[in-house]
């Protein structure tokens, strides 16, 4: 006999605090995995809008430091490492979008590659758009196809790298500082948007966990 259909929750703060990481490796995966896997069944089971939007803006009301506990440490082509990443970008996007409107638009004049019509570019790109662009992307995560979210967020990590290298290399001369800073900063949006495809290709055959 099947267990009761109960109606998919959200997790709130308080219950997202209470599982804390012990120092057993194995656990701290444990409890990863577990409330990964729970909170996106739960959310694309048939949440209303209301409790997916309370999702994407969990990081906004109970700050990131809450999942980083919980999956920063997960490996990067897992379900919750895959999570995390798309938080860590959404955060990022928020805290610095002028910042972002800029390198995204210097980007979008590198490329000449799909990553343009994937990550679903505004116009203009401006810091209002970005913030949006962000919230698109990881609503999308629970609301559409999740691979499809994986590959959006990383081709905004593609553009966003470009154009980091762009302007790293005008200002090489003149603020070396600032290059440096850019050039790793591409990088590591570079790497990132690695992991994510992989994650994407790691879900559509039913294999990311």
């Amino acid at each position: 006999m099947s267990a009761p259909y109960r109606k998919p929750a959200l997790f709130a703060g308080h219950e997202f605090s209470a599982f804390q990481g012990g120092d057993d490796p194995a656990e701290v995966s444990a409890i990863a995995h577990d409330t990964a896997r729970a909170l996106l069944s739960r959310v694309q089971e048939g949440a209303s809008a209301d409790v997916v939007q309370r999702v994407v803006s969990f990081a906004d009301e109970n700050g990131i430091d809450t999942l980083a506990e919980l999956w920063s440490r997960s490996s990067a082509h897992s379900l919750p490492g895959a999570l995390w990443r798309m938080y860590l970008i959404r955060d990022l996007i928020r805290a610095q979008a002028p910042q972002m409107s800029v390198l995204f638009s210097e980007g979008l004049e590198q490329l000449s590659t799909a990553d343009v019509v994937v990550a679903g570019a505004p116009t203009p790109a401006g810091p209002d758009e970005m913030v949006t662009l962000a919230d698109t992307i990881l609503h999308g995560a629970f609301t559409g196809d999740f691979s499809g979210a994986l590959d959006r967020a990383a081709a905004f990590c593609r553009i966003v790298s470009a154009g980091c290298t762009a302007t790293a290399n005008l200002s090489d001369l003149t603020h070396p500082e600032r290059a440096g800073t850019l050039t790793q900063q591409a990088a590591r949006l570079t790497q990132t948007a690695h992991e994510l495809a992989v994650c994407a290709r790691l879900w559509r055959d039913h294999a990311l966990d």
